[in-house]
């Protein structure tokens, strides 16, 4: 009897913390519909949405306002939009980029590209700090042990086929804190294509990176497909970019491709364990 009290106790517990951690969640979810229908936000940006699904995968992950995130490889900020604001109050927002002194003119002029779009709103993303982080020579992005949720959004095809992966997946390993998220979303390949997984076509396969993040000392929690496109047929002559957002092939067959949306993407998460 003494053990089933015990355990209506402690379920009743569990209950209660459940109950009360409910609100919070919403809470959160509720700011980051508000930014995610921000007018900072530009149509162009707000019209992924329906492919990147931005609160759902951020709630996926376990973000919370009050964390330390980076995230890898920004891009042209798209993410940047949303999480520079949901973090700027009460947490810490960190875009670990391309070198703005880099010699190779691509990541130079993103780079810079990137501090324009920040520097054009302070307001929004006066709070942001940056850090470079371009394979493979410059992973030093961060402070070991020191940020609670590092974030990935389709950037390892560029890591596979330069042969860095296992370094960037080493680095961000290290700038995590023990049980902290490494959040990843990624191009995924099927069953038979591509049949080239080697990062050139974008695509890769979802056990693949599995292999490689536990390889580094991550555990995968979760997977989900909230970023899944059944649609998604990966036998592009131009790869992945051939989709949307790209279209590199311009106007060829530019409608049937709209048709088929953006690509089919896994999305993993990952924690780092604690010490023991």
């Amino acid at each position: 009897m003494k053990n089933i009290s015990r355990l209506l106790a402690h379920s009743g517990l569990v209950l209660s913390i459940l109950l009360t951690a409910a609100p919070a969640n919403a809470e959160q979810t509720d700011k980051l519909a508000s930014i995610v229908a921000g007018k900072h936000r530009s149509e162009e940006s707000s019209a992924r949405d329906q492919y990147r699904h931005p609160i759902e995968t951020l709630n996926f992950f376990g973000i919370k306002d009050t964390m330390t995130v980076i995230e890898i490889t920004p891009g042209g900020g798209w993410y940047t939009e949303i999480l520079a604001p949901f973090l700027k109050d009460n947490g810490l927002y960190i875009a670990a980029g391309y070198d703005p002194q880099s010699e190779k003119n691509y990541f130079k002029n993103k780079a810079i590209q990137f501090q324009s779009k920040l520097d054009a709103n302070p307001e929004v993303y006066g709070k942001t700090q940056t850090s470079i982080m371009q394979a493979p020579d410059k992973l030093n992005f961060a402070k070991a042990d020191s940020a609670d949720m590092i974030l990935s959004f389709r950037n390892t095809h560029n890591w596979h086929r330069s042969g860095s992966s296992e370094a960037v997946y080493t680095a961000i390993f290290k700038a995590l804190k023990p049980g902290g998220v490494f959040g990843l979303v990624q191009h995924r390949a099927g069953h038979h294509f591509p049949l080239d997984t080697s990062g050139k076509m974008g695509y890769l396969k979802q056990s693949e990176i599995a292999k490689l993040a536990k390889k580094v000392g991550f555990k995968l929690v979760e997977r989900s497909d909230i970023n899944a496109n059944p649609n998604d047929k990966r036998d592009y002559e131009k790869g992945v970019w051939t989709l949307p957002p790209s279209y590199r092939l311009k106007d060829q067959d530019r409608e049937k491709y709209k048709a088929i949306g953006e690509s089919d993407r896994m999305t993993l998460k990952f924690v780092k364990p604690h010490k023991f």
